[in-house]
């Protein structure tokens, strides 16, 4: 046995840091050692044998990652699916061996109560009934705030973040939580998902204030995108840039353009090279698609020209999805954005019952073991020690079940979206009182951008309309608006099956002044849309009856512009057949699912 093996050994042993064990079979006596067990009796032969081959295997469980590291890519599918069946199956043994264990250890734990009250304070001993658990087909919800511990070294390395499977507190870890984070990080990520982690959130705000909190140090320039959650501006603007918290200095970007971010980001570097030569660092936030326009911006090209600088690039991309675009599946690595967020409670979850965060970035600037420094970072200013360890906004159990679950069916819920955004912002577009603000059609200003960012050109399913152009009182639009509950829903968040619709000025984005929503884009007449999944036509047949109850009895004949019956119904066929062949054109041919050889 060579020292890289007993190295690898040593890690099953209760005295890892500390053992002065010249081979895996002092290793196994030392533990029976170290738990008062004499090796001479029937049961220490028993457990001494059993120890000794945990141990062997363990280092045979580190042979087989080690010859899949170097084989997997030039495996042949065949191989590949014998390879992933042959290890399900070895987890199964050891988890039947595991699972063996408990009866002799129930028995012996219940032969230590000799009084029913204790018994009934400590409670039933966790381990019993949680092992049968690794054969659920779904995750597991694991409602714990603390972990059983397996002894002192093994959770002091825990708590030197050296010991993932040794959890410590279900406000850091909790297995539910983890399980989410690593199926987020394969949906963005893809082929790279081994070079990224995510930390999952109560909320996305919570998520976003995290992130934040990581990147930013007191005086910082930071490049934001005009347009961003209301919730986001607040943040920013009552928090971090107030001089007595962390004097951020705030520079808006009106632009969508990598070309327009190029002679923005140049102004600011002039503006505050005093302040950029002493210390200071700028970086960029940006949200796309973004709310409320969901204009689209060119993040590849931003990202590129902002770390030709150095700047970190934070991107908000809770509207895409990573069905419609995922960004940090760029081969060229300069074009990723370094972080980016997503509020899981928006349609990755989709049933608008739960609230979620979460913030994906490369591994090494989201966690460390205390000690370590990757790529020049040292542990302390990874995002678990300098803020997820601290601050506590965890994400529980459940709520990570309710997200997982709600993925399943994210992309046929995205398709359904997609194919009622064209018909409903064409539809009103074709009447001349509404001017919709949607990327999704095709002469829009962000129509380019749309096309070139977003998977298929498909749009995002928000976007906003206003009816300035109508010259309606404020009392007949006042009603007009309210008349669209039921059909539309009246509520605030966005990202559930059913429709949902508000007024910006006034909810969403009404903690900017009248200056910056003017600069935004919001009029008090402007109604942000988020498209659900429901049949289009009964929404465009509540909105049509809507105007001719509470807008045609003040402008005659205001409904008559609105798009024929036969011209909608039209409309439906030819875009639903659209969206349709594009997803059946975009899965791969049998043939090449077939391949026997990797591509």
């Amino acid at each position: 046995m060579n020292t890289t093996q007993l190295e690898q050994a040593k890690i099953l042993s209760p005295k890892r840091n500390s053992t002065r064990a010249p081979d895996m079979e002092s290793l196994a006596k030392e533990q029976l050692q170290h738990f008062g067990i004499d090796i001479h009796s029937d049961y220490g032969d028993a457990l001494y044998h059993a120890a000794l081959h945990l141990y062997q295997t363990h280092v045979d469980v580190h042979q087989l990652w080690a010859i899949t590291n170097e084989t997997l890519a030039s495996l042949d599918k065949q191989d590949r699916i014998a390879y992933f069946n042959a290890k399900k199956f070895l987890s199964f043994q050891l988890a039947k061996i595991l699972d063996t264990l408990q009866n002799p250890f129930r028995a012996t734990h219940q032969s230590l109560h000799k009084q029913s009250g204790s018994h009934l304070v400590k409670g039933h001993y966790p381990l019993f009934d949680n092992v049968t658990a690794l054969f659920s087909a779904n995750p597991v919800i694991v409602k714990t705030a603390t972990y059983v511990y397996a002894c002192t070294e093994w959770i002091d390395d825990a708590f030197q973040g050296k010991e993932f499977t040794h959890q410590i507190y279900s406000r850091l870890l909790n297995p539910t939580s983890i399980s989410l984070a690593n199926a987020i990080v394969d949906l963005e990520a893809g082929q790279y998902a081994a070079d990224y982690m995510a930390w999952n959130f109560n909320s996305g705000m919570a998520a976003i204030d995290g992130l934040l909190s990581n990147v930013l140090s007191h005086g910082d320039v930071l490049i934001v995108s005009r347009n961003v959650y209301g919730g986001v501006f607040q943040l920013l603007q009552d928090y971090f840039a107030r001089p007595d918290k962390m004097a951020i200095q705030l520079e808006w970007f009106d632009g969508y353009s990598a070309n327009e971010f190029a002679v923005f980001q140049a102004e600011v570097q002039q503006r505050h090279q005093d302040k950029l030569s002493n210390g200071a660092y700028c970086h960029v936030y940006i949200e796309s698609p973004c709310n409320p326009h969901g204009y689209v911006l060119d993040v590849a090209g931003i990202s590129k020209i902002a770390h030709q600088q150095g700047y970190l690039v934070m991107l908000d991309a809770t509207l895409a999805t990573p069905i419609l675009q995922q960004s940090l599946q760029r081969d060229d690595k300069t074009e990723r954005p370094d972080y980016v967020v997503h509020s899981y409670t928006k349609d990755i979850c989709g049933s608008g019952a739960t609230t979620a965060g979460v913030v994906i970035g490369e591994a090494y600037r989201m966690f460390q073991a205390k000690g370590d420094e990757v790529n020049g970072l040292n542990w302390s200013k990874t995002m678990f020690w300098d803020v997820y360890y601290i601050k506590g906004a965890f994400l529980d159990s459940e709520k990570a079940f309710d997200v997982l679950t709600g993925m399943k069916t994210l992309e046929q819920r995205v398709i359904s979206k997609v194919i009622n955004t064209r018909i409903f912002s064409r539809f009103l577009a074709a009447h001349p009182d509404f001017r919709v603000n949607c990327h999704g059609l095709a002469e829009h200003k962000n129509a380019a951008l749309r096309e070139s960012q977003l998977r298929h050109g498909w749009p995002c399913a928000l976007f906003t309309v206003d009816m300035e152009n109508a010259g309606l009182d404020r009392d007949t639009f006042v009603r007009f608006f309210d008349a669209l509950e039921p059909g539309f829903s009246h509520q605030v968040s966005i990202g559930q099956n059913n429709t949902i619709i508000l007024c910006p000025a006034l909810t969403s984005h009404s903690e900017l002044d009248s200056n910056a929503q003017q600069a935004a884009g919001i009029h008090l007449t402007t109604m942000r849309i988020a498209m659900g999944t429901e049949n289009v036509k009964e929404l465009i047949a509540h909105l049509i009856n809507s105007a001719r109850m509470h807008i045609d009895p003040v402008r005659p004949g205001f409904s008559d512009g609105f798009m024929p019956a036969k011209e909608i119904d039209e409309l439906y066929r030819q875009i639903s057949l659209q969206v349709y062949q594009q997803h059946l054109d975009s899965t791969a041919k049998m043939e090449d699912v077939l391949e026997s050889h990797s591509v």
